[in-house]
């Protein structure tokens, strides 16, 4: 798996010839179960069904039931991953913000990712 790496602030990196990329690299199939994560459903005018169901799943009320399932089906569904060793995630009513913590298996070994949104 070769995967363009992201900055700082999530935009490709450019100038640095192949050490702009992960190649076989479990950081490869992390950045990209990120970037899965931040898809939100119906933003890709190509394939509008592709996404994380965040307004019908994830967020909001009465989703408790859905969120932690909707988020590991995307995780589970990235190439590369072969399974989920740990999942935690927790909601901030204060702060309005939901965490997601994981520790995965992929093809090149194993990786941790956090998102708070």
């Amino acid at each position: 798996m070769r995967y363009r790496k992201l900055d700082a602030n999530g935009d490709y990196t450019f100038g640095s010839q192949q050490a702009d990329f992960y190649k076989d690299n479990p950081d490869a199939v992390a950045q990209a179960v990120m970037t899965r994560l931040r898809l939100n459903k119906g933003e890709w005018f190509i394939d509008t069904a592709d996404g994380t169901p965040w307004n019908t799943e994830v967020l909001g009320e009465r989703t408790a039931a859905t969120r932690d399932a909707a988020i590991k089906k995307r995780i589970l569904g990235t190439p590369g991953v072969a399974q989920i060793d740990s999942y935690d995630s927790s909601v901030n009513p204060e702060t309005r913000r939901f965490t997601v913590t994981a520790t995965i298996t992929t093809a090149y070994g194993q990786t941790s990712i956090s998102e708070t949104l």
